[in-house]
């Protein structure tokens, strides 16, 4: 079930109806909640649903296990991400692996072939498997305490607004809220229609419009001189990802303010960064601190000298550039990032050129391009096509830019010409001047929502699926 779909609507819009009435006693809350998110997640395919009942039974049982037998807590703790990880695993990455072990072979002179499993790729498995392991692992820290009721913990796992894309809520922070009723104020109401309004905004305007032109460029030919245009494609692509990922990230924590919950923030206007440690921590939050605080700190993080620390970070950028996806390409933006980190770290380049008249606008700017161009293999359907396309981009001897131009079209033009001006309002801190005058902005509040109800009927684009929803 799509947050862009009418299906949605009508479906969010029975169950806010009748959540007054059956948010009073918890028992009751939680079977109601589970049983909305099964429907919500089933609606894709009702088998899916064997999948999250397995990976939160598995944990559920883990973690009272290690309760109950503390003196073997670490096998419960093993077991269980063992289970959850070999299901991400199975799923996600086996014809992966498959297709580089028979390339292997074939290297080597092999004459068999491993046949491929041809496992479809559950909607939001990695998103709930993290969440699961965060819970387990805290628990085996002695940093929560497990709950006994199945239902309440099914609830945090499977909670509808955040179940396929995130943010990644740990369960220290949404159990507890779990425990109590939390009756929404007319406060709330409107920060929730203010993310909800925006985050529709940002995915059916902005992102679902840049789509087509993204796409198209991708399924054609590399040629030579499109040089300006691939440029142009990736800014698209730069504020298409950042749209439709923040917004459904918006949309989540609207809905979540409607049922009287709080989501933590995802995105923080990762493209004003002025180095790429600030981006890291902008960018996906809810991920990027869970492989801080599972993967880079357990690893030794920066305790044990400058090396380990640049090797614990590769570690976790490479692991977290395959949470995205089970390609190479995959790697090769993960390592791109790493990088600029490691650069960042020896060279301390941002911190120095901030010490300069505009350096910090500078820095801004650099970061920005090359997360654009980091952004290539990301998109690009394979290692061959990522270096076709950045071959194209740095031909400056054939670069053709009014061609470029008319390619896109004024419209999709005028849609960057938008991002840009967002990015520079929020980079220059004008949204602090503005909070300054709270009674005309009071006043205008309503008329921005209007617009953004307006913009999201008449100006949306094709309807396209969330890109999260592959990872």
């Amino acid at each position: 079930m799509l947050f862009n779909s009418a299906t949605f609507v009508v479906f969010f819009c029975l169950f806010i109806a009748l959540w007054p009435w059956l948010r009073a006693r918890k028992n009751t809350r939680w079977a109601y909640l589970v049983v909305a998110s099964m429907v919500f997640y089933g609606w894709w395919d009702w088998r899916l649903l064997f999948l999250i009942i397995w990976v939160g039974s598995v944990d559920f049982v883990a973690a009272l296990g290690m309760q109950r037998f503390p003196q073997r807590r670490t096998l419960c703790l093993v077991l269980s991400l063992i289970a959850t990880l070999g299901t991400l695993a199975s799923f996600k990455y086996l014809d992966f692996g498959i297709n580089n072990v028979n390339w292997l072979l074939a290297l080597f002179g092999g004459q068999t072939e491993i046949p491929l499993a041809y496992l479809p790729l559950p909607v939001g498995i990695s998103f709930y498997t993290f969440q699961a392991m965060s819970y387990t692992i805290d628990v085996y820290r002695g940093q929560l305490k497990p709950t006994r009721n199945i239902v309440h913990f099914f609830a945090y796992l499977s909670m509808f607004p955040q179940l396929v894309a995130g943010p990644i809520v740990r369960a220290a922070h949404l159990l507890p809220q779990l425990e109590q009723v939390h009756p929404t104020t007319a406060k709330a109401r409107w920060a929730g229609l203010h993310l909800i309004l925006f985050g529709y905004a940002k995915k059916v305007v902005i992102a679902d419009n840049l789509n087509p032109v993204v796409q198209a460029a991708i399924e054609a030919d590399v040629p030579a001189d499109s040089g300006a245009l691939w440029w142009l494609v990736m800014l698209m692509f730069a504020f298409q990802i950042y749209c439709d990922f923040s917004g459904y990230s918006d949309i989540a924590r609207g809905l979540a303010k409607w049922m009287g919950y709080d989501f933590p923030l995802n995105f923080d206007h990762p493209y004003i960064s002025s180095s790429f440690r600030e981006f890291w921590t902008r960018w996906h939050i809810s991920l990027s601190s869970w492989f801080r605080d599972y993967v880079y700190i357990p690893l030794g993080g920066s305790r044990n000298g400058p090396l380990a620390a640049h090797r614990n970070m590769w570690i976790t950028m490479l692991l977290s550039g395959v949470w995205h996806g089970a390609s190479w390409t995959m790697v090769m933006w993960a390592a791109a990032h790493a990088f600029f980190l490691s650069a960042e770290r020896v060279i301390n380049w941002p911190k120095r050129l901030g010490t300069l008249p505009g350096g910090r606008h500078l820095a801004t700017l650099i970061v920005f391009l090359l997360t654009v161009i980091a952004w290539v293999p990301f998109l690009a359907t394979s290692a061959r096509h990522t270096f076709q396309i950045l071959a194209a981009m740095f031909d400056f001897s054939r670069f053709n830019l009014g061609i470029a131009l008319e390619q896109v079209g004024d419209a999709h033009l005028h849609l960057i010409l938008i991002m840009v001006a967002r990015q520079l309002y929020f980079h220059f801190r004008l949204d602090r001047t503005w909070r300054s005058f709270p009674r005309p902005r009071r006043m205008l509040e309503p008329v921005v929502l209007a617009g953004l109800i307006w913009a999201c009927l008449f100006l949306r684009g094709p309807t396209a699926e969330f890109i999260y929803f592959q990872f």
